[in-house]
């Protein structure tokens, strides 16, 4: 295959800083780092089975250690510093862990193929059960279709999730 292996960086103007702050809703998304260690790695381990029916991928294949999951959000933290990819996590106005949306350069999370060329980021996200159940995974994409479209300075995103609301 012409495209195995590679990908597409995320092309951002020069200056641009990502936005820390997604609200919407009764939802608030804040840039994923090591002060969401134990609600992450509470969400990931309760929403195994949904995170793969929904968003799909490779990730998690199984339960995730708050030893791992420290360093894969301080890996998080490093990219968004360096305008590699962004990632968020996602709280309820109350309080409660949602959930995570992240904004990856094509190729990353998906293949690169000929019909993703035309896309500049790669859109996913994920709930807890919990959350599924209220309605927010369906609140959090479309917030991200606005959010996306608002505040970044992308055209023509890809939203990966094997589960995309009609």
């Amino acid at each position: 295959m012409i495209f195995e292996g590679l990908v597409k960086s995320l092309v951002l103007p020069a200056g641009f800083h990502p936005p820390t702050e997604l609200v919407h809703d009764d939802l608030r998304a804040t840039v994923l780092g090591r002060a969401d260690l134990d609600e992450d790695v509470r969400g990931i381990n309760d929403s195994l089975e949904l995170i793969q029916r929904t968003r799909g991928g490779g990730w998690p294949t199984e339960a995730v250690t708050e030893e791992f999951d420290f360093v894969d959000l301080v890996w998080h933290e490093c990219e968004f510093r360096e305008g590699y990819s962004f990632s968020y996590a996602v709280y309820d106005t109350g309080g409660d862990y949602v959930g995570c949306c992240y904004l990856y350069p094509i190729g990353r999370r998906t293949p690169l193929s000929e019909q993703l060329l035309a896309h500049d980021v790669d859109v996913s996200w994920w709930v807890t059960p919990a959350a599924y159940e209220r309605g927010h995974y369906v609140t959090l994409y479309r917030a991200l279709q606005r959010w996306v479209g608002e505040s970044f300075p992308f055209v023509n995103p890809h939203y990966s999730n094997r589960e995309i609301p009609a």
